[in-house]
């Protein structure tokens, strides 16, 4: 049976340790090679074989070390020998293999690896020669990491289980080569004090005629002529471009007969790109050069999609923070578009293309037609990258359909008139943007890639075609998507879709203006204060969709909107007002730039509508992996998992009969109240007498990672023993000034007990502390017991307890399980809340006294193992990598008792454990509040709180 890959990674980190020490290539080797292979469960003798004999050119052997035909070549050696040499060696014999012409043998991975390091390259085949990378010259992908971190690049290996590890291409990094020289082009043009909305629409057409000559627009090299035939100091180079603009705008037959020759040339553009009269710009010779260095690069290369965002972020200085920092991957933004209609169209495209009756030609041509028929929509477009990526993957699944219509043995018919076969056009196209710039470079993006297309097309077929003048045009709306009915940029259908990634902006960063769009998209529905900006669209496509039951949407956003308090007010309203359903959803990934530095936002893909298909499904993207899981599920949850339509909503008081749960005491004291160990060390110096009001004082992170700090804790202090400590007196003086400046009321009048904490919430016996944020590397968070005399701040969660059964559930999977779906998460750790995790949590109210003595017994087993390491940290204890046996095993006990108290048949999985506790939730609040369920027409509750 195969294995999931969670039980893959779970045997890659053990394998880690297991072979951690391992030395000798010659001694160790093979049984490295043959536990690797049953990490993903499959014996190596089945598929590969050890030292592998292939001829060289020399007349003699060599030997690979591990060889799979076709697949996989390893080259092995002793801990810390130079894998150069090993590369060198795996390199030679796929040459060897090339030489010999055994091209089926030459495997897709190389590996080499001294036990403590692997370096893994994919020679991933081009389609149209089927040879691998290293034979044409080309890049290959190369991935390196030591032993401990093969749990997190297991995927990298899912060839070994037979499974095929799909990738987009990666960026060209000559995006990055050609964002710098236009950046040095508008700083110039700056520079001469050519600026704003005349500098903008300049640099549009600059970028549009530097395109044109290296893709067929223009003849090629006749924008550059035109450029180099100016004098050196630039002078006469702008009234030759504004020629060259009305040039572009005039039809030949309107054109003057005494025109310049050299300008005749070029072609009537339209479009209304250079219809626009713009001032004269004065050039220097900087200016000049600039011009001059963006005629020397090769700007076919660029795709339209990346260079709208690219271009963009050139503009404001004040936004530049780094080169392309705002551009997203063509790779994050095809997991939407692939999952809400891409795949689908391939699936029907090869179905057409496979069938062989006598209707494949009409199954073909009625294909053809339903691309044309689609429209879609990015109410929130920017530069248009979704619309221009969108644009060009129809047009390939166009141009691979007239292919198929139109060859037969692999010959293209003659007679063809391809201008007549290209239906899909850039009309088809909708957005809306707030900024008129980069609506205009989404205008001309499309149309760049519409003639990108067109040569595709072009080679496809064996006949040249253009489409000039530009006749088709996109519909951009400048205007603000949230005031603006989106019914007449675009009416709805049933052919359209809905794409996009608005502004995600949380409730701290929204403007006022921000929060006003909130409100006026909301209405009269209230609890908006905690949204973040991007739900608005949710709510804006609801609207929109009704009456059309096939129109679909998809929308990347933060994954907090399916986390924690935002779940039951958004989710509740979409289900309840708009009858929404959940088709796929993407879980929690890193959203990309191709900028220096990988700047990442964690987001979610959400695609939803008003039909129910059967069959739904959620990508998974484990440990930071890039390529997804992909499971089928009946139905998605509004936290992107399967189950019901249920939301939780926040309680004030637990469900069970646990007790209370507070955040500890919170200082607001401008520092003044807190101590470091020198800080401590050096008031006692001076003030030994203050020793006594001083208590060890932890927040979340000295609890989990040790270094514990100090605090003055002067509540109930006898006023004559403080006024003896004028240091300490310093201190609370310092604490009153500090909390008088603040702005909040209930600052300021705590600046009449400056000799307390601002909130107090210390027990006076024992407690069991949980911390609000933990890394979601750790299957449990590190929860433990303290002594009253330890202040926690209030960054950790309180409970008043000493009872072990108590603990026992908290620190167990089934706890987890509601933590990892209800929680709300920082970036993508675990952020805890009494509100929405401890309250809402169904206990196992109809646990036995021996059941739960079992519970107790097995968590004080944790305490135990715990305690047998006294050196050690909670981070310590709680790595994945370092957690020891004991610990490990005392969990695992743990978790078996406490889902004994649930029921009597095991768990098989954290989902079987959360369905479980939906069922109890819905249970123990439906009285009060039902939720929807996963049926098509959503049960309808009180409004969300």
């Amino acid at each position: 049976m195969s294995l999931s890959w969670n039980e893959v990674r779970d045997r890659a980190i053990r394998f880690a340790r297991e072979w951690s020490a391992s030395t000798d290539e010659e001694r160790d080797k093979q049984s490295f090679w043959n536990a690797f292979f049953d990490v993903f469960g499959v014996p190596r003798r089945s598929v590969a074989t050890f030292e592998h004999a292939v001829a060289n050119a020399r007349g003699s052997y060599g030997f690979l070390d591990l060889f799979w035909p076709g697949v996989l070549l390893v080259e092995h050696k002793s801990r810390g020998a130079s894998l150069a040499k090993a590369e060198s060696q795996a390199f030679a014999y796929l040459h060897d293999l090339m030489r010999q012409g055994r091209h089926d043998a030459v495997p897709r991975y190389i590996v080499l690896c001294d036990f403590a390091r692997f370096a893994l390259y994919d020679l991933e085949p081009e389609d149209k020669t089927g040879l691998p990378a290293f034979a044409e010259g080309r890049a290959y992908r190369l991935t390196e990491f030591p032993l401990a971190d093969l749990h997190r690049h297991a995927r990298d290996f899912a060839f070994v289980k037979g499974e095929k590890s799909v990738r987009l291409d990666p960026e060209d990094p000559a995006n990055l080569k050609a964002t710098q020289l236009l950046a040095d082009l508008h700083d110039a043009l700056e520079a001469t004090g050519y600026t704003g909305h005349v500098l903008e629409r300049t640099l549009v057409r600059l970028l549009f005629c530097l395109f044109a000559e290296d893709s067929g627009i223009f003849e090629p090299g006749a924008f550059t002529a035109l450029v180099s035939r100016t004098r050196d100091d630039g002078r006469d180079l702008g009234p030759l471009l504004n020629e060259l603009w009305d040039v572009l705008n005039t039809d030949d037959a309107a054109r003057q007969r005494t025109l310049d020759e050299d300008l005749a040339a070029f072609p009537y553009v339209n479009g209304g790109l250079f219809a626009e009269r713009l001032p004269t710009c004065s050039y220097n010779t900087t200016l000049r050069e600039a011009l001059v260095a963006c005629t020397r690069f090769h700007w076919a290369r660029i795709s339209p999609a990346v260079f709208g965002s690219l271009f963009q972020g050139i503009l404001d200085g004040r936004e530049r923070r780094q080169l392309g920092a705002h551009y997203t991957t063509e790779r994050d933004i095809l997991k939407q578009l692939r999952s809400l209609f891409l795949d689908d169209l391939r699936a029907e495209l090869d179905a057409a293309k496979a069938d062989r009756s006598t209707s494949r030609a009409a199954r073909l041509r009625e294909f053809q037609q339903k691309l044309r028929r689609l429209r879609l929509l990015d109410p929130a477009c920017g530069c248009g990258n979704f619309l221009i990526l969108g644009y060009r993957e129809l047009r390939r699944l166009e141009t691979e359909a007239l292919v198929a219509l139109h060859t037969r043995e692999g010959l293209v018919q003659s007679e063809l008139d391809v201008r007549a076969l290209a239906l899909v056009d850039v009309d088809q196209f909708y957005g809306i943007e707030i900024g008129e710039w980069p609506a205009r470079i989404a205008e001309v993006g499309l149309w760049l890639q519409d003639h990108q297309c067109n040569v595709e097309l072009a080679e496809s077929l064996g006949r040249a075609y253009r489409r000039l003048p530009l006749r088709a045009t996109p519909t951009i709306r400048v205007a603000n998507a949230l005031r603006t009915d989106w019914r007449d940029v675009l009416p709805p259908s049933n052919d359209v879709l809905v794409v996009g990634n608005p502004p995600f902006i949380g409730k701290h960063y929204q403007n006022a203006a921000q929060k006003d769009d909130l409100r006026h998209v909301f209405g009269d529905f209230g609890n908006v204060g905690d949204l973040d900006y991007v739900t608005a669209w949710y709510v804006k496509a609801g609207e929109y969709i009704q009456g059309h039951a096939n129109l679909r949407c998809a929308f990347v956003s933060t994954n907090s909107i399916c986390q924690g308090e935002q779940v039951p007010v958004l989710w509740g309203l979409l289900f309840q007002r708009y009858q929404l359903k959940i088709h796929f959803a993407h879980r929690t990934f890193g959203w990309i730039s191709e900028a220096k530095g990988k700047a990442h936002v964690h987001v979610v893909i959400v695609g939803f509508g008003l039909r129910n298909p059967r069959v739904k499904r959620i990508y998974d993207y484990a440990d930071g992996s890039e390529e997804a899981t992909v499971v089928e599920v009946d139905n998605i949850s509004p936290y992107l998992t399967p189950g019901p339509d249920t939301f939780v909503t926040k309680q004030r008081k637990p469900l069970g009969p646990v007790p209370e749960m507070r955040c500890g005491n919170k200082p607001s004291d401008g520092g003044n109240l807190i101590l470091t160990d020198a800080q401590k060390n050096e008031l006692l110096r001076v003030e030994p007498e203050a020793e006594k009001f001083l208590r060890r004082f932890t927040g979340s992170e000295e609890f989990i990672n040790g270094n514990m700090r100090w605090c003055l804790w002067l509540k109930d202090a006898d006023p004559s023993e403080l006024r003896k400590l004028p240091e300490v007196m310093r201190r609370v003086e310092a604490v009153r000034d500090f909390r008088l400046k603040s702005t909040a009321k209930p600052t300021q009048e705590s600046a009449k007990r400056p000799t307390e904490f601002f909130y107090l919430n210390q027990p006076a016996t024992a407690y069991i502390l949980i911390p609000e944020v933990s890394s979601e590397r750790r299957a449990y968070i590190p929860i433990g017991f303290m002594p009253p005399e330890i202040v926690s701040a209030n960054t950790n969660f309180l409970i008043s307890s000493s009872d072990r059964f108590l603990f026992g559930v908290l620190t167990s999977a089934m706890h987890m399980s509601w933590v990892r779906t209800v929680g709300g998460r920082l970036k993508s750790d675990y952020r805890y809340s009494g509100s929405m995790v401890y309250n809402t949590y169904p206990w196992p109210s109809t646990a036995t006294d021996k059941q739960r003595a079992e519970v107790e017994a097995c968590a004080q087993a944790v305490l135990d193992a715990r305690a047998k390491f006294p050196e050690a940290t909670l981070a310590d204890l709680y790595d994945p990598l370092a957690m020891p046996s004991a610990l490990a095993k005392a969990h695992a006990d743990l978790d078996r008792a406490v889902d004994r108290c649930y029921r009597a048949k095991p768990f098989a999985s954290d989902r079987e454990r959360v369905e479980h506790l939906f069922a109890l939730y819905e249970s123990l609040t439906a009285p009060l509040a039902p939720a929807a369920t996963s049926t098509a027409k959503p049960k309808r509750g009180r409004k969300p709180a």
